[in-house]
C-alpha cells in the first residue's frame, strides 16, 4: 500500500487543549497537501477552519469528548452547532458509565438521537475500549449498529490504552454490514497503519501521520 493510499484513510487529528490557531492551520495545510480523509479538530475551531479552507479539507470534530458523560441533549446541541459552523463528520463519545451499568438500551437511544441530529453527515461512535469487557464491547457493536451510526471508533486516545488489533477483529465480527471501523491511539508506525487497515479499519485517527509517512516526500 502506497503512502498516498494510506493518507486517504487518515483523520489528521489535533485535540490537545492547548492547540493554537497556528497549530490548526498547519494540520489543515498538511491535510490538503497529502489529501487526507479529514482534519479532526476541537469544536471551537470548526468555523474558522471552514471560513479559511472551505471545501479544501473535510472537517471532523468531537462531541462529548473525551469522557462521554454529558447529557444527550448537550451532545445534540454540540452536533447542531458543529454542523452550523461547517463540520461534515462527528466523533461522539458514548456515556461509558451507562455502558458499564449495562444500560445498553439507553446508550443505543442516545446514539440514535445523535445520529438523527447528524442527518446525512457521518457519525462515528467512540467506544473507550480500555475500560470495557469483551461482553460490553460486543453489546456496543450491536447498539451502534442498531442505532444506525456510520462508524464505531476504538478509543479517544485519551484513555489508559488505545486501539488494539484484537479489538478490531472483535468489532469486525459483531458490527453490522453498514458500520465501518475507526481506530485511534497507539498507532505509531507505517506497519501499524497497514495492519489496522488490512484487519478491517476504514479510518485511522492520529496526530502522527506526517512523522510516520511524509518523511520529506512531496506529492
Amino acid at each position: 500500500m502506497t503512502d498516498q493510499a494510506l493518507f486517504r484513510h487518515i483523520d489528521h487529528t489535533l485535540l490537545k487543549p492547548f492547540a493554537t490557531w497556528s497549530d490548526i492551520e498547519l494540520i489543515c495545510d498538511q491535510a490538503v497537501r497529502y489529501q487526507m480523509a479529514s482534519v479532526c479538530i476541537p469544536p471551537a475551531y470548526v468555523k474558522r477552519v471552514y471560513d479559511g479552507y472551505g471545501d479544501r479539507v473535510n472537517i471532523c470534530t468531537v462531541v462529548g469528548f473525551p469522557l462521554g458523560y454529558s447529557t444527550t441533549s448537550a451532545k445534540v446541541a454540540e452536533v447542531e452547532q458543529a454542523l452550523a459552523d461547517g463540520c461534515n463528520e462527528i466523533d461522539m463519545v458514548v456515556n461509558i458509565g451507562d455502558v458499564i451499568n449495562g444500560d445498553y438500551v439507553k446508550v443505543e437511544e442516545e446514539v440514535r438521537t445523535v445520529k438523527r441530529a447528524c442527518g446525512n453527515h457521518i457519525l462515528k461512535v467512540v467506544i473507550e475500549t480500555c475500560y470495557l469487557s469483551e461482553e460490553e464491547k460486543i453489546a456496543m457493536c450491536k447498539a451502534v449498529t442498531n442505532a444506525g451510526a456510520d462508524y464505531i471508533k476504538i478509543s479517544t486516545g485519551f484513555g489508559t490504552d488505545g486501539a488494539t488489533i484484537e479489538d478490531i477483529r472483535l468489532f469486525r465480527k459483531y458490527i453490522g454490514q453498514n458500520v465501518k471501523i475507526k481506530a485511534a491511539g497507539g498507532i505509531k508506525t507505517r506497519e501499524d497503519l497497514i495492519l489496522f487497515l488490512e484487519e478491517g479499519c476504514d479510518r485511522i485517527g492520529t496526530s502522527s501521520a506526517i512523522d510516520i509517512l511524509a518523511n520529506g516526500q512531496r506529492y
